[in-house]
């Protein structure tokens, strides 16, 4: 082996080396963290919120169809149960508000304190185009979607972990803490 070859196995060796170093300083002094969950910092009358990211085998979704195509909720469901959703439900019943107060958006995801990060997950799905609507009051485990005038389709897998990844992690809405894990 020649003397050439041998420097150039050392640089690469020690480019390896120094990757490696610079990762895992990287990864033990990363800082990022969800949402609080020290509950004694809650402010009165707020509520306790479900703020964790969860995977779409935890996600239960009710989908309307306030668009002037006929089976598109339908076809939303089974792209969704697809994707490995828990459940993904289509309620034929008139969405509140009326699809005409709708037909400016992509879509209206609600939800409660029990599903801010199942909302979050699913915002990606509409690549954080849909409207967020937050009732505290809401005890179910579901997100309602409604699809509105400017949906087209669901985006492809590639597309949803990058919004995923812009969208980062799941903000409390006003009103609400935390629910602690533990």
């Amino acid at each position: 082996m020649s003397f050439a070859r041998v420097r150039a196995l050392v640089v690469v060796g020690v480019l390896i080396v120094a990757a490696a170093i610079v990762v895992g300083v990287a990864v033990i002094k990363d800082r990022q963290g969800g949402p609080s969950t020290d509950a004694s910092k809650c402010a009165e009358g707020s509520v306790m919120a479900d703020a964790k990211l969860p995977t779409q085998e935890d996600v239960k979704v009710t989908i309307f169809n306030a668009t002037n195509r006929a089976g598109v909720a339908s076809d939303v469901a089974n792209d969704f149960m697809s994707r490995r959703f828990k459940e993904a439900k289509v309620v034929t019943a008139a969405p509140n508000p009326p699809a005409n107060k709708i037909n400016d958006v992509v879509a209206v995801i609600r939800f409660g304190p029990s599903t801010v990060g199942a909302a979050w997950l699913v915002r990606a799905y509409f690549l954080d185009q849909a409207r967020p609507e937050f009732d505290k009051a809401r005890q179910d485990d579901k997100v309602e979607i409604i699809l509105g005038g400017k949906f087209k389709q669901l985006p492809t897998t590639t597309e949803v972990n990058q919004a995923i990844a812009q969208l980062g992690n799941p903000e409390l809405p006003e009103g609400t803490c935390a629910k602690d894990e533990g």
